[in-house]
């Protein structure tokens, strides 16, 4: 599992297409790790569009695979302007010595949702996205760190303070797409940022190499995690 880190050129066509069109961006980054005559499977990649961009303004990816890139046709092409030496996770993070109680600070952009009459809808709300995660670490081997900030400045009518967990969330918005037959795809998207700590290390292993909750076409469910120093 190996994690890699590439910088588009915005001034390609096809870079500013893909950047507007995550679906498409998929296309595209999927083309890189499979032949052409053979459709990548389902979560053979996990990427992101990072919020931040590089030194030189160029947006940043990451995307994370089992599968070896070519990024030789990318490069020909103007697509790409650099790309960084990949990343073997497995012995970055040391995953083979993960052990319960272990502390990471990650980021995670995602689609905090639900299913409501066989349709999933997003969560607007903060207090149900964090509920979200919460539920999905419950189910991938991880918790959010210990409540660490009180909302005092909470002015809507309620019976007590708010205390949220060592974790924000930012970069709320609708994410829109087009499928190749023309179909339009609307997925909202949340980024998560803050610490947790692993509660099943084989759990949280197979969370990191599959992703977390819906629309990974799209750019969503890649869990980036740096270990914290004891």
């Amino acid at each position: 599992m190996r994690l890699h880190r590439i910088h588009p050129n915005p001034r390609n066509r096809e870079v500013r297409r893909d950047l507007a069109d995550p679906y498409q961006m998929h296309a595209s980054l999927s083309r890189v790790f499979c032949p052409p005559e053979q459709k990548c499977p389902p979560g053979a990649i996990l990427w992101r569009l990072e919020p931040e961009t590089d030194p030189a303004g160029r947006p940043r990816l990451l995307i994370q695979s089992s599968l070896e890139p070519d990024w030789s046709p990318m490069i020909e092409s103007g697509w790409l302007s650099h790309v960084d030496p990949g990343i073997d996770l497995t012995q970055k993070l040391a995953l083979d010595k993960l052990h319960a109680g272990q502390r990471f600070r990650f980021r995670l952009r995602a689609n905090p949702s639900k299913s409501m009459d066989g349709k999933r809808q997003g969560l607007l709300n903060q207090d149900a996205q964090m509920q979200w995660l919460q539920r999905k670490g419950h189910l991938h081997g991880f918790a959010l760190s210990e409540p660490s900030s009180v909302d005092y400045f909470d002015f809507m009518a309620q019976s007590s303070t708010h205390v949220y967990a060592d974790c924000r969330i930012t970069h709320e918005h609708m994410l829109r797409g087009s499928q190749h037959g023309g179909n339009s795809i609307r997925v909202f998207a949340a980024l998560f940022e803050g610490q947790l700590s692993v509660t099943d290390p084989e759990l949280f292993k197979q969370a990191l190499a599959q992703g977390i909750g819906h629309a990974k076409m799209m750019g969503l469910g890649l869990l980036s995690v740096v270990p914290v120093p004891d």
